[in-house]
């Protein structure tokens, strides 16, 4: 109950501001309609039987969940300074609920940037599952990992507390998942060690995933029951360090 309440009010600031969630669905909007275009022509890396847009639209989608989520934490940051969460851990809330509901909070925020990327990947001629449970099952894998990331996030923010050092370890964070992953490119391509760092990157499982439930004749390189359980596992670890340093911040 107390989770939902937490996630009921980070939800409703977006909704007065909705801004910060369009603004960062351009970076994946300009993705596919630049980047993607221009390295289908090149056909220089192998998608298999699909194409390289088909291939692509998946990776934009983890790329802005993963975005919008990897700088969930300075807006904890915030709460700490306006004397926010000093009042939530005074609360009958434990540490456990309060950092859960902000977790269904920042998964919830990708769901519009989802929106965003199905409407342009059709414009595009993008071959892609509009079934109910396809849809269904990517929505479940953005929810799932995009709240993994906004607690990695929150875990950051409990350790550098504050805004200065939180955007410059962000900053460092996010190119290093995003390219040590298997958005842009097959983690096939890699050299042997960065495959090694792919294999236990979350993101290259959220990717895989949606990438099996997303378009037509798309599949899993590891299988859509272990995307699920890499990305259900680390969730929950996360949830418990974060839960553990919540107070941490309010210091």
């Amino acid at each position: 109950m107390w989770d939902h309440a937490v996630a009921g009010v980070e939800l409703r600031k977006i909704l007065r501001d909705p801004t910060e969630l369009l603004t960062r669905a351009v970076q994946p909007v300009l993705w596919l309609l630049v980047f993607g275009q221009v390295l289908a022509r090149v056909r220089a890396i192998p998608t298999g039987a699909i194409s390289y847009l088909d291939s692509l639209a998946p990776g934009v989608l983890a790329q802005s969940a993963l975005f919008s989520a990897i700088f969930y934490g300075i807006a904890v940051i915030w709460e700490r300074d306006l004397g926010v969460v000093h009042k939530l851990l005074v609360s009958p809330a434990s540490r456990g609920v309060l950092v859960t509901g902000k977790a269904i909070a920042g998964g919830m925020r990708a769901l519009v940037q989802a929106i965003i990327v199905y409407v342009v990947s059709a414009a595009l001629g993008i071959h892609l599952r509009l079934d109910p449970l396809a849809v269904l099952g990517v929505a479940a894998v953005i929810v799932v990992g995009s709240a993994l990331f906004a607690t990695f996030s929150l875990v950051i923010a409990c350790l550098v507390r504050t805004r200065e050092r939180f955007m410059g370890v962000g900053q460092l964070m996010t190119m290093p998942l995003f390219f040590a992953s298997s958005a842009v490119y097959p983690v096939a391509m890699m050299p042997r060690w960065l495959e090694l760092v792919a294999s236990v990157n979350p993101l290259t499982y959220m990717v895989d995933g949606i990438r099996s439930l997303m378009v037509v004749g798309g599949t899993s390189a590891h299988g859509l029951a272990l995307d699920a359980a890499v990305l259900a596992t680390t969730l929950v670890v996360l949830l418990a360090i974060a839960a553990r340093l919540y107070p941490r911040l309010a210091r």
